[in-house]
This record gives C-alpha cells, sequence and structure tokens, in this order.
C-alpha cells in the first residue's frame, strides 16, 4: 500500500495539519473525542469497506506492530497501545501552533523528534526562513526526514502544506521543498499552498509570495493552490444553506475543527490521495495524475475542487438517482467550488489536462455520459481533448455515498501569475520594506529581479499555449 509522509512548515500549514490528523482518523472510523459517534455504527454502508479502510491505515500511519489493523483500533487508547505514529514531520520557527500536537487526545500520535521549533520566527521574512533558518535547521530537516522515509515500506510521495504569504511557511517551506528535491529527486512532492487575498495582514506578501512561487516553479511536482477568499467564501455559502438534522449535528460537534477553511483543503488532499490508498474498478495513482496534466516542466498549478464541500452529510442520502451523479459533476466544474478565485473554465483559457476522481459506488454510464458534457462545455487545446484522466475509488468519503475531485490544469492559471508580479511591481517600486530583505546572509537584489523574471516566463508560456493554433500538414506524396 502506498505510504505518504506529510511535511507541515509554518503556522498555516501546522494548522492545517490540525485539522487533517482528526479528519483522516475519523474516515479509518476512530474515535478521537471521548463523547465521538462511532463512525461504523453512524454510517452503517460505510462499513462494508472495513477491509480496504484497514489496509490503507499504514498510509499515513506508522503501526510498530505489522500484526495490527485499523479496525483493531476503535478510539484513540487503541493507538496509543499500539504505539501508532503519524508519518508526519512538524516545523515552525515559532511553537504556539505546533504546540497544541502536544497537548489534547492526539499528543502521543506525534514523534518528538519530528518536530523542529524554534523562538521568535521568521518575521514574515521569506529571506530569514529560506536562508537563515534553511541553512541553520538543514541537517535538522535532512535527518528528520530520513527517519521518516526509513519507516516507509513504500513511499510514494510527500505532501507539504505552507501558506506563502509570510515567512516561515514561504521561506523555510520552499527551503524543505528543495531539501525534499535534492535528496528524493524521484519521490513526489504533491504542494498545498496558501495564497493570501488581496488585502494581506502581512504588508511584505507581495515579496514572500513572489520568492515562494519561484521556489515551487522550480521544485514541486504538482502544486495545488487555494486562496484564503475562496475558501472563506466556500464556508459562509455552506453555513449560510446547510441544515443539519439531530445526528448531523451531533457528529459535527464530534468533529473539530469541523467545516472550516483548513478542512476544505484537508477534503481535497483526502479525495487526491484515495487512489492510492484504497481499491477501485478504475482507480487512479498519484504519479499518474502527475504524467496526465503536467505537459510541460514547470506548468504544474493545478485547480482543484470539490463535490460536495462538505466533509460530512446526513447518511441517509443515496445515490439512487441520476440527478445526484449530475449535480455532483455540476457543482465541481462550478466557480463557486474552486479552492482558488480565478475560474479556470472562463471563455479565454484553454484546458491542457484534466481529472475527475469519483469516491463511491458510480455507474459507468453516468461517468461517461457526464465527462462528455464537461468536454462539449471546457475549451481544450487541440491536442488534449481526449485526454481525459477518470479515476474510480470504491471507498467514499465519510458521510457521503459518493463524492467528486475535479483537477483542470488551465492557462486561467496565468491570472493568478499576472497578479502576483502586479503586487510585487506596486510594493518594489517605492522600494519599502527591502532593506529588511538584504539584511539577511546570502539575499541579493538578484533574487527578486530573477524571482521576477521566472514567474513572467512561466506567465508568457500560458499565454503562448493559449495563442497556438493547429497547424494541417498534409500528407507527403510519395514519387
Amino acid at each position: 500500500m502506498s505510504q505518504f509522509i506529510t511535511v507541515q512548515v509554518g503556522q498555516c500549514g501546522n494548522q492545517i495539519g490540525s485539522a487533517f490528523w482528526p479528519l483522516t482518523l475519523h474516515e479509518y472510523g476512530v474515535q478521537t473525542t471521548s463523547g465521538g459517534v462511532n463512525l461504523l455504527k453512524m454510517y452503517k454502508n460505510y462499513s462494508k469497506n472495513s477491509k480496504e479502510l484497514s489496509d490503507a491505515f499504514s498510509s499515513f500511519f506508522y503501526v510498530p506492530d505489522s500484526q495490527q489493523h485499523s479496525f483493531a483500533f476503535k478510539n484513540v487508547s487503541d493507538l496509543e497501545q499500539a504505539k501508532v505514529k503519524a508519518r508526519a514531520v512538524l516545523v515552525d520557527m515559532e511553537d504556539s501552533v505546533v504546540s497544541r500536537f502536544s497537548q489534547g487526545p492526539l499528543s502521543n500520535l506525534f514523534d518528538r523528534t519530528c518536530t523542529i521549533t524554534n523562538y521568535p520566527g521568521s518575521g514574515n521574512n521569506w529571506a530569514v526562513g529560506y536562508y537563515t533558518h534553511g541553512l541553520e535547521y538543514y541537517n535538522r530537516l535532512e535527518e528528520t526526514i530520513r527517519l521518516m522515509v526509513e519507516k516507509c515500506d513504500c513511499l510514494h510521495g510527500f505532501l507539504l502544506m505552507h501558506s506563502v504569504g509570510g515567512g516561515t511557511g514561504s521561506g523555510l517551506g520552499t527551503a524543505t521543498l528543495k531539501l525534499l528535491d535534492d535528496a528524493y529527486p524521484h519521490v513526489d512532492r504533491f504542494v498545498s499552498s496558501v495564497y493570501p487575498a488581496s488585502t494581506q495582514d502581512v504588508i511584505t506578501a507581495p515579496y514572500n509570495v513572489l520568492l515562494a512561487t519561484r521556489e515551487l516553479i522550480e521544485h514541486a511536482t504538482c502544486v495545488f493552490p487555494s486562496e484564503n477568499r475562496a475558501l472563506q467564501d466556500m464556508c459562509n455559502m455552506y453555513r449560510n444553506g446547510k441544515r443539519e438534522n439531530a445526528d448531523q449535528a451531533k457528529y459535527n460537534a464530534s468533529c473539530l475543527p469541523f467545516q472550516d477553511m483548513n478542512s476544505i483543503i484537508v477534503n481535497m488532499l483526502m479525495h487526491l490521495t484515495s487512489g492510492s490508498r484504497f481499491s477501485g474498478s478504475l482507480n487512479t495513482d498519484m504519479n499518474e495524475l502527475a504524467t496526465n496534466l503536467v505537459a510541460y516542466p514547470n506548468l504544474h498549478y493545478i485547480f482543484s475542487s470539490i463535490s460536495p464541500v462538505a466533509l460530512t452529510a446526513p447518511y441517509i442520502i443515496t445515490t439512487n438517482n441520476k440527478k445526484y451523479y449530475d449535480e455532483l459533476f455540476t457543482n465541481a466544474w462550478s466557480r463557486n467550488n474552486q479552492l482558488i478565485k480565478v475560474d479556470p473554465l472562463q471563455s479565454r483559457s484553454l484546458i491542457i489536462g484534466a481529472a475527475h476522481i469519483y469516491r463511491g459506488d458510480a455507474s459507468l454510464t453516468d461517468i461517461r455520459r457526464n465527462i462528455e458534457r464537461f468536454q462539449s462545455k471546457a475549451k481544450f487545446t487541440a491536442w488534449s481533448k481526449e485526454a481525459m484522466k477518470v479515476g474510480l475509488c470504491s471507498v467514499p468519503p465519510v458521510g457521503h455515498p459518493a463524492s467528486l475531485l475535479c483537477l483542470m490544469n488551465s492557462t486561467a492559471i496565468s491570472y493568478l501569475f499576472k497578479d502576483i508580479i502586479h503586487q510585487f511591481d506596486k510594493l518594489y517600486k517605492k522600494k519599502a520594506h527591502i532593506h529588511h530583505y538584504l539584511q539577511v546572509d546570502q539575499f541579493e537584489n538578484e533574487d527578486f529581479i530573477g524571482s521576477r523574471e521566472k514567474i513572467l516566463s512561466v506567465f508568457d508560456q500560458y499565454i503562448r499555449i493559449e495563442r497556438q493554433t493547429p497547424i494541417n500538414i498534409s500528407r507527403l506524396e510519395l514519387n
């Protein structure tokens, strides 16, 4: 079974992690609170996948006793007895968020040797995170990751969680990404990067975003960006339109943090890895996604959208309805379900590659019909319209009979890069706050210029793809 190591860097990365681990345990039927609801009893149909869930438990967790299975684990005390550990590396130059992992019901889930903290942080400065802390903690990071890798029998990839607006997540996060690329070049690096809203809380965010994005372009296998604005809008939409029954409200209360911005990202990551963790009649492995979605080097920023957005739902929902299937697909293509504000299906953009990962029971006829709907709705490059990757995982997410993750590599991502350059230029033209970066050893003004040129080059590549026209070459006449 494929195994993943999560690397949580900075305040945001570890906040995503604080939502990731409880919800991952819930997917495997493990109660994390004393007043929790046993999922296998509450969602009766979920127990039919008990073998698949048990076999996949090692994807995110290390169990010293190979005879133990996930369904021997009903609650946190069972995990403690079996000495189960999360396959996680926790990194932050402030210990305020990471220290929460040493408290509460999941405190014994994390190996203390895999936690790296410091004080007083990176001061919202990419250069401090990348150069100062990156060099100071390089050996310790390398050793910590090596120890975690050695506990894997079949390492499939790294999942890096961070934000790009501050100092530690952007600077030390991308320094860690480069370390992974150098030390494990043949292991895929999938990055969940949170981009700030246009009105940033951090005044130096345009610098940090630009510098971090250059590193993501150069060292990631795939980047799945999300924006705070889009995540907040999705939460508001859910809260304003969702009605809970009594059982659902009870489960929600036992599953904190629930239905917040971080849990949306977690939902995406659990879908993304589902094909590598569980069986399915038409399963999709993570490396297949990279092969099919990334047609050109460096053009690996992938749009992601989920349907339904909610992590749980009343278990009485059934899929004996063609309308339900169609709504899953329609909602996944909706701009409201995209994890960033840019619309990948806007009129001027082209789809370079796309994938649909479906979880749960499904009719291949219904899936094929909806894929044809998508192909008629979206505009593709001349050579990619027929290349549609479809994954079908037999294990649904907890609380849903079925769900869908839609991934698109669209030239519309150029608008994100255009905005990054625009925000940087506004600040850099005034030379504001530059001295904070130039005071850091090894950082030079060329880092700014080179990063801008790199992102502009990627932007131009997307524009050239949009402007490509098919060339019809007649057959050669043989004399």
